[in-house]
């Protein structure tokens, strides 16, 4: 339905050395006819069918059929500014070091976006730097999906995208942290990222909030709770609970929750007692996940925690 628009917004790019690969996972409208007459139009397009395989299949065959060393992703729903590739390119040929590049987003139409899509859209948007993004990759994906460019080596070097019971974007940069990547984004809007209610991320099991914790728990068994059995949460509140009930289910036992609720400190929530954030200091020894989700109040306990000597990273990771 929006496909001539997000070939159009390619077509415009100020950026001219690009190939698009147009994947038609087995579509049953008239798709694909209006991709070919595109083709005809611009010889840097290319169609590829698959047999609705899936996402995975598609975005790996999409790849395959590729020859680029760097890689930039783009739905049929969305939109692009017409610097978005000039500039992510810029940005790559000028680090190096940096494995993917994204941008900030917009999301639209905004006369429908849900409150939380605004709220992530912000979030989103306030990750630049490696450091800002690394600070909070387990709180949520950090990149639009859609928004990337990234280089084949890095995606070749730690196995491309993955058929997991989890979202396979945040799986693949995953992946990539593991293998020391580095991450940045253009600071500016250059991606238009369309809502609505057929978006995969709203129909599929994998990308429910049962699935985003089981990646996070994957991820964090290889790094900040390798080798740990025992760790304590912060927020006795619905999302620390949620979060204690998946972690005792996958093999942890919750020593204490953290919170500033007169009453809740002093009683039991999942098994574990509640105590105040003026007794951490006696357990410094003892992983703490941050389960905070209300804007505004995850930087307030950075803040303390910071204030008590506790290192991100080290002591406590942020998740959501």
């Amino acid at each position: 339905m929006w496909i001539y628009g997000a070939v159009s917004s390619i077509l415009r790019q100020t950026y001219r050395d690009w190939e698009l690969i147009v994947c038609d996972d087995g579509s049953t409208d008239d798709t694909a006819d209006k991709v070919e007459r595109l083709c005809a139009a611009d010889r840097r397009l290319k169609l590829i069918r698959t047999s609705h395989a899936g996402i995975v299949s598609a975005l790996n065959a999409a790849v395959s059929s590729s020859s680029g060393e760097l890689l930039a992703r783009m739905d049929a729903d969305d939109l692009c500014h017409p610097l978005r590739l000039q500039l992510q390119v810029e940005l790559l040929d000028n680090h190096p070091d940096v494995w993917l590049a994204s941008c900030l987003v917009r999301c639209f139409p905004r006369r429908t976006l849900p409150e939380g899509m605004e709220r992530y859209e912000q979030w989103l948007n306030s990750l630049i730097l490696h450091e800002d993004i690394e600070r909070d990759f387990f709180v949520e994906s950090p990149f639009a999906h859609p928004s990337v460019m990234m280089r084949r080596a890095a995606f070749e070097a730690v196995g491309g995208y993955q058929n997991v019971p989890w979202p396979e974007d945040y799986d693949l940069w995953m992946r990539m942290r593991l293998h020391g990547a580095r991450f940045a984004k253009v600071p500016q809007i250059l991606f238009y990222w369309r809502d609505h209610r057929q978006r995969l991320t709203r129909t599929q099991e994998r990308y429910s909030m049962r699935a985003f914790r089981a990646l996070k728990t994957h991820y964090l068994r290889k790094g900040f709770l390798k080798d740990v059995d025992a760790l304590q949460i912060w927020s006795a509140g619905y999302s620390g609970r949620n979060w204690a009930r998946h972690l005792q289910q996958s093999g942890f036992t919750v020593l204490r929750f953290i919170d500033i609720d007169p009453g809740k400190i002093g009683t039991e929530v999942c098994g574990a007692p509640v105590v105040a954030p003026e007794e951490l200091a006696q357990y410094r020894g003892d992983p703490l996940l941050v389960c905070i989700g209300v804007r505004g109040v995850r930087a307030q306990i950075r803040a303390f925690l910071s204030s008590i000597g506790w290192t991100e990273g080290k002591d406590y990771v942020c998740v959501a």
